[in-house]
């Protein structure tokens, strides 16, 4: 008789604790949102927004730099790939200066159009 009795007690005390727990984390819970929301009403949203598209270019480009590592490596594993793509471009870079480097005339026209992308691009 005595146990049930304890029993009774001890399960009335657990219920009104965890009421207790209850109200007190409703309460929490709303001075916790009530906090974040003020800090969001103060953020300037038009420099997030920059912020995020930088982020989001500098993701993208890590992302790219990524799998063209990833297609060099596996290029890199053929056999005879990466010393016909190092003759390729030294055709190219030879085809290249040949066209534009052989005489005075061109050399300047290709030292004007120097100056003129670094004007462009570094001023």
């Amino acid at each position: 008789m005595i146990d049930s009795t304890s029993e009774v007690k001890e399960t009335l005390q657990d219920d009104t604790t965890s009421g207790a727990a209850e109200v007190d984390f409703t309460e929490r819970y709303s001075e916790v949102i009530g906090k974040v929301n003020e800090t969001l009403d103060k953020v300037d949203w038009s420099q997030v927004g920059r912020i995020g598209k930088a982020s989001g270019v500098l993701l993208a480009v890590i992302v790219a730099q990524i799998l063209i590592k990833g297609v060099l490596d596996t290029i890199n594993l053929l056999p005879i790939v990466p010393g016909l793509l190092e003759l390729l471009g030294l055709v190219v870079v030879g085809n290249w200066s040949w066209n534009n480097l052989t005489t005075g005339e061109k050399r300047s026209a290709v030292m004007a159009k120097i100056q003129n992308l670094r004007k462009e691009y570094l001023s």
